[in-house]
């Protein structure tokens, strides 16, 4: 028992922090700062912002690559490599480019510092010398959108205008003061309409939920049966009371469930204030100690099932500190804790993100195992809380602090790291981009917690797959997440709260069929599900 409840204390801590990060749903590309809502489009300036890419050559070798933002006025840019033209690039003089160069140019690309004059005075200036394409250097560095002034009735520019980060333009200028040759060339792949990487995404997603909601039901049976056999032996000290649940098992209250939008609030704003490589260096930290108590956890419990290590499941160890521990775990933790500090040794290589999906993954499915809802009317608050929590960190917190602060946290904000860990994601295979599709833990496991609950009731309640609410639940849920993906990609790449869809479609599913069927009282009243069906008969699993 000492070693049930360490590891559960333990776990619980773990998982409480990782319950407060973001559920931000994002997809990491290139990035677009600067939004630009006010200039309005017209003849000549009415382009999409385009993600553009310069790779550059310095004495006919190619050294590097850059990512720039294509302007709302002139040409739009070639989106084959190879059909991009490679174009000498030559340093203006003047630097900002609003008034003639001094130096001839013969059809290259003209280099220019931003300010002074408007982009598109720049534009129609090296235009007019004889430029065959603008490179503007933004004064940040960041990206900005190069918009037509709101004077300009009618703009007629005929070279194409990018904007590259204020780093970019230092190294391009280096290049030409140290070399008698810099070419670049410009051009604009297309992002693909849907990537693989989202269908695996969607169905790891999926995956996880049913596991988790499998293993709970299988639990919560377990636990009633073991219920059904004491009352039935005759034990007149609990006659009449209910048992309640084992201590390695969690029932979330309507406190603790409103308290949850205050307190990840709290704590995702501390993220947001404090990000940096050293708290990004702490949450890896955490979410290895998760990681390894959830592999460790899922791998034991699989492993039990087998008939070979039941021997080694049933036999205990004394620990200190621990209590008995069976040798089944023992054997198993050097590995999973081997596992979790290679990943976190090694995080940074391309092919790091299959550990940190497997670690999250059997770190979701523990958490829906030990944290549990017990009635419906706390599912309701935990999720309508949730919902309204993901809206305002990721909508409407711009207003507040300029930037979306939950997609900031997700990316990593300030800390040189490409995001926080407490994420699924994989690489956009198809995306000539590159960057991840990423799903937040809470976009998993919120809803997870009132599937699970749907099939423990269905199961104790002896329901079937048509007749019970785990199927049409489970349904809506990967409906929801689809729907997620469908308005990703209508926006552009840009960051959505998941839960903005996955919780009308799965709550909602529940809440109408319940009131349907007239089961809404039942359900969001009582306590656990073989509660509410106290009639039925439970038999062991064989």
């Amino acid at each position: 028992m000492g070693f049930k409840r360490g590891v559960f204390s333990c776990c619980f801590c773990v998982v409480f922090a990782v319950f407060l990060l973001n559920s931000c749903f994002l997809v990491i590309g290139g990035d677009i700062v600067h939004q630009d809502n006010v200039a309005p489009h017209r003849p000549g300036c009415n382009n999409n912002f385009v993600l553009v890419k310069v790779p550059t050559w310095v004495n006919g070798n190619e050294v590097t690559q850059f990512v720039g933002l294509g302007a709302r006025f002139g040409p739009t840019l070639e989106s084959k490599e190879k059909r991009a033209n490679q174009t000498r690039l030559a340093f203006a003089d003047p630097p900002d480019c609003c008034s003639m160069p001094r130096n001839k140019l013969t059809g290259e690309a003209i280099l220019v510092h931003r300010g002074n004059c408007s982009f598109t005075t720049k534009a129609k200036v090296a235009e007019a010398a004889g430029a065959s394409a603008i490179i503007i250097i933004n004064n940040q560095t960041e990206l900005f959108k190069m918009v037509c002034d709101p004077g300009e009735s009618d703009v007629d520019i005929g070279i194409p205008a990018v904007m590259l980060p204020q780093d970019a333009g230092t190294s391009l200028i280096e290049f030409l003061r140290n070399s008698s040759t810099v070419s670049v060339q410009m051009y604009s792949p297309k992002r693909p309409t849907v990537d693989v990487a989202e269908v695996f995404l969607w169905l790891m997603s999926v995956v996880t939920i049913l596991c988790a909601s499998y293993w709970s039901a299988w639990s919560a049976r377990e636990a009633a049966i073991e219920q059904d056999k004491f009352l039935k032996d005759g034990s007149d000290d609990y006659g009449g009371k209910e048992v309640t649940h084992s201590g390695g098992v969690l029932d979330i209250n309507t406190t603790s469930a409103l308290l949850f939008v205050v307190v990840a609030s709290c704590f995702l704003i501390m993220l947001y204030k404090l990000m940096s490589f050293w708290f990004i260096e702490v949450l890896v930290v955490l979410f290895c100690i998760g990681g390894v108590e959830g592999l460790q956890t899922c791998l034991v419990t699989v492993l039990s099932c087998f008939r070979w290590f039941e021997h080694a499941q049933e036999s205990f160890l004394k620990v200190p500190l621990l209590g008995p521990v069976s040798y089944l775990t023992l054997a198993i933790s050097p590995f999973c804790l081997a596992f979790a500090v290679m990943w976190a040794v090694f995080r940074h290589v391309s092919f790091a993100w299959i550990g940190q999906d497997i670690l999250g993954m059997a770190l979701i499915i523990t958490v829906l195992q030990i944290i549990r809802v017990p009635n419906l009317k706390v599912g309701t608050v935990l999720l309508t809380c949730a919902f309204f929590y993901d809206i305002f960190w990721v909508f409407v917190s711009k207003w507040v602090f300029h930037k979306s602060v939950m997609i900031e946290v997700a990316r990593g904000y300030k800390s040189g790291e490409e995001g926080i860990p407490m994420l699924l994601k994989i690489p956009r295979i198809c995306d000539p981009w590159g960057g991840y599709s990423i799903i937040g833990f809470g976009d998993i496991i919120l809803p997870g917690l009132l599937v699970a609950f749907s099939l423990r009731y269905d199961w104790l309640c002896k329901k079937s797959l048509q007749a019970g609410y785990f199927l049409w639940t489970m349904t809506a849920y990967g409906l929801g997440l689809f729907a997620t993906y469908v308005a990703l990609n209508l926006m552009d790449g840009h960051g959505q709260p998941a839960l903005l869809y996955i919780v009308p479609a799965t709550l909602g599913t529940f809440l109408m069929l319940a009131a349907k069927r007239g089961e809404l009282k039942h359900l969001w009243t009582r306590g656990e599900p073989y509660r509410t069906c106290p009639h039925i008969q439970l038999q062991p699993a064989e």
